[in-house]
Parts: C-alpha cells; sequence; structure tokens
C-alpha cells in the first residue's frame, strides 16, 4: 500500500543495471544522482530478502537533513512495509521480507560499518578520501550472501581533478546529465519544464569553479586559487580528531545581504587552530548575532573576538553585552600570507559539520554556505600578481584571516569599541 514506481534515465539506469563491485553515479548538481542512488538501494531491498543495505555519508550529523530526508519522503513515501527504528534519526529501516537499510556515518562507523553488507551506499562521495573508500569495499565482500552480487556504490559531484575518484581503476564511473532529469526537461519532448527554467537559472548564475563543477560537470580546480595549500582531506577533519585546547577564540566577518560569518577557533597546547564552530548566515540584525555570540561564548568560555572593523557600532553591540569584541587587523595580504602558513604547516583545520544551522537561501542558490565551500572558491583578481583577492565567496574567509592575525601576532584589542 502507498509503493511508489520510478523511471530511471541515462546514465542514471546504467548505474542501476550495474552489478560490479564499485560504481558511482557523477554529473552536476540537480541531475537526479541522489535520487536514483537511493530507489536503486530501495528496490534492492524489496527484490531480495533479508538483504542487508547501507546509507552512508562521510558524517552521521549530515545525513539527516540532506539524504535520508530524500529517502523518507520521495522513496519511501506512505510504503507502509517499510518501517523505521530509532524515532527522529533512524538508525535503520526495515522491510516486509527481513531486508534492512541501516544509515552510518563514517565519523560513527560502530557496529554497522564494521560489519559485512550487501550494497553499501555512500551520499557525496567526493567527500570521501581513498582510505574511506577502500574501507567500505571491505564491507561488500560477499560474504554477506543475500544478494547475487554485492557493491560499494555512491553518488558524486565533481570535484578536483587529481580526486581519486577520477583515476581508481576498479571503480566504474556513470556519469548523469540535467537532460536526463524528467523534473527538469520533458522526456518525451526534451522540452525544459517550468522547474527546469528555475533551476538553470541558478546554476547558469554561478561563477568560477562552482559553475565548471555544478553546472557543467567538469572536473575542476580554481585557476588563481588563493590557498592552493587547502588539501580536504587533510584540513578538514573529524572532531573526534580535535586535540584538547583549553583555550578559544571567535572571529566575526559582518553581513545582511551577504553572508556574515562567526567562528569558533580551539587552540591546542601548541598553538594549532581548529574551526570547532561556525554560523553562516545571511539576513540577520545585530540583535541576532548578539544572542548567537552569547550562546557561543556561554559554551566556550571564550577570550576574544576579532570582528570586522567596518562596523564599529556592531561592535560597540557585542562589547556592551560582555562579549571581548575589538576590531580586526584587516591587513589582507599579510594576513592571507598568515592564513597560507598556516595551512602548509597542517596547523588550521576546519571540523566537519561544525556549521550549526544551514542557510537554505544560500543552499537553494547554490553558492557558498560555509567556510570549507570558499577555500576552493576564493581567487586571485590578478592570477598572476596575486596582490588583490576578488571580492567573493571571501565572508568565512576573511572571518578566517581575522582569528589567525590575532592569535599568530598576539595583537590583542587594537581598539575596544564601547570603552
Amino acid at each position: 500500500m502507498g509503493r511508489r514506481e520510478f523511471t530511471f534515465y541515462g546514465g542514471a539506469a546504467q548505474f542501476a543495471r550495474y552489478h560490479g563491485a564499485e560504481a558511482i553515479l557523477h554529473g552536476p548538481a540537480e541531475t537526479g544522482k541522489t535520487l536514483s542512488s537511493l530507489w536503486k538501494l530501495h528496490l534492492c531491498a524489496h527484490k531480495y530478502p533479508n538483504a542487508s543495505l547501507v546509507i552512508a555519508r562521510k558524517t552521521q550529523a549530515s545525513i539527516y537533513a540532506t539524504v535520508l530526508q530524500t529517502y523518507t519522503q520521495k522513496v519511501i513515501g506512505a510504503d507502509a512495509s517499510v518501517v523505521p527504528y530509532g524515532g527522529s534519526k533512524p538508525e535503520w529501516f526495515d522491510y516486509r521480507n527481513g531486508a534492512r537499510i541501516w544509515i552510518a556515518g563514517l565519523d560513527k562507523a560502530g557496529k554497522v560499518l564494521s560489519a559485512e553488507h550487501d550494497v553499501v551506499y555512500v551520499n557525496q562521495a567526493e567527500e570521501l578520501d581513498l582510505a574511506d573508500w577502500e574501507t567500505l569495499t571491505t564491507r561488500t565482500t560477499g560474504r554477506a550472501g543475500h544478494m547475487p552480487y554485492s557493491q560499494t556504490i555512491g553518488d558524486a559531484n565533481p570535484s578536483y581533478p587529481t580526486h581519486w575518484m577520477y583515476s581508481r581503476d576498479s571503480l566504474r564511473m556513470f556519469y548523469s546529465k540535467h537532460e536526463e532529469n524528467p523534473t527538469l526537461y520533458d522526456p518525451q519532448t526534451g522540452e525544459i519544464t517550468m522547474q527546469g527554467q528555475r533551476t538553470m537559472s541558478v546554476l547558469d548564475a554561478l561563477t568560477g569553479v562552482r559553475k565548471e563543477r555544478l553546472r557543467y560537470g567538469r572536473p575542476a580546480q580554481a585557476e588563481g586559487a588563493v590557498y592552493d595549500e587547502w588539501d580536504q582531506s587533510i584540513h578538514l577533519i573529524y572532531a573526534d580528531a580535535v586535540p584538547e585546547c583549553e583555550r578559544h577564540i571567535a572571529s566575526q566577518d559582518w553581513g545582511y545581504t551577504n553572508a556574515g560569518v562567526l567562528g569558533v577557533f580551539g587552540i591546542d597546547g601548541d598553538g594549532g587552530m581548529y574551526l570547532k564552530a561556525q554560523v553562516y548566515q545571511t539576513g540577520k540584525t545585530i540583535d541576532w548575532w548578539v544572542n548567537t555570540a552569547l550562546e557561543l561564548e556561554r559554551e566556550y568560555n571564550l577570550e576574544a573576538i576579532p570582528c570586522d572593523p567596518a562596523e564599529p557600532a556592531y561592535i560597540d553591540a557585542y562589547c556592551q553585552a560582555g562579549l571581548p569584541a575589538f576590531a580586526a587587523d584587516n591587513a589582507v595580504l599579510p594576513g592571507i600570507n598568515a592564513v597560507k602558513q598556516r595551512l602548509a604547516a597542517r596547523r588550521l583545520f576546519v571540523v566537519r559539520d561544525s556549521l550549526r544551522r544551514v542557510d537554505e537561501s544560500l543552499a537553494e542558490a547554490r553558492k557558498p554556505s560555509k567556510v570549507e565551500d570558499e577555500f576552493a572558491a576564493y581567487v586571485w583578481a590578478d592570477k598572476t600578481g596575486k596582490e588583490t583577492p576578488v571580492k567573493e565567496h571571501d565572508h568565512g574567509m576573511d572571518m578566517v584571516r581575522y582569528a589567525v592575525m590575532h592569535l599568530d601576532r598576539g595583537m590583542g584589542p587594537l581598539l575596544l569599541w564601547g570603552d
């Protein structure tokens, strides 16, 4: 009762039929990669009694607001034969024939990813490093035995050209296109739909490396990247990899139409910096930022908050609320060089899932919505002179620069507004 039907198109159809050991459905944004992958998993669960299948992501916390919503709303829907276990954050879904789909994150592998399964599916496989992927392949060797084949599969947006998924011989890549998504293009006539016009206008408005990847589906490295030292396999870490931090500072870049960004850095005994919490939001007033900063101050006992000096009245509001705010050193090139040195020395890290709340307007517009999104998109205006960065995709970058300059120069408050 309530069972739905689904039709696969193009590369997704080839991916769904493939029974080899490793496969990824790859393509630009909004081609239906995730939905097609979930339907493949769902159909396997219905077809094979007692099958053991997994929906995974790099971190477990990121599953519930993303891929799991797609699974529950657009795949199982009102299908009464599928029963979740675990309340609002289910641990697994049981099918009447004994099949089970587990939910797991690589940061909390536990018993799920230490067991053998018939199929493990990874949402946004481009987030994984090679060791993550190879660990999953050891869980789908065929020993589960409930299906005639076993697989490690995933969907992925394009990444940088040297990403491991483009050179792994045992991995079969399938490619999806916007024209193969029936919500964007009519499968009978090939004409673009109203939804397609809205979606493609958003993707066409992207720029730089994000447009290359999300609009055209091309692996791309930002030409003239400011932080070419950034490597997400090194600098984007799990929370349990953060050492003990006795000190915490915050940093603030103001914004309203553009994003405002507030970040909290833990400082370890050797001066290493770890972005443990970040707030990346548009459309928020200073009162909202004050309340948010006070919450983080109570949580982390912040010793300093260097702020964008362009808004002295906002800094004054922080000080009036009892926050240790002051105008940051805004020397751009020295600050960039300080950040580059920390990245090269592996003394600056971003913690996965440190984002406290998603700005839906940024996510819908396919714009950077967290600090780590900006590192690959922040570029020099003069790609040969390297003297001025483009004033775009820099809100988190400015916030990071203020924090690094404060810590590395030991400058303390340059000016306390409201004293």
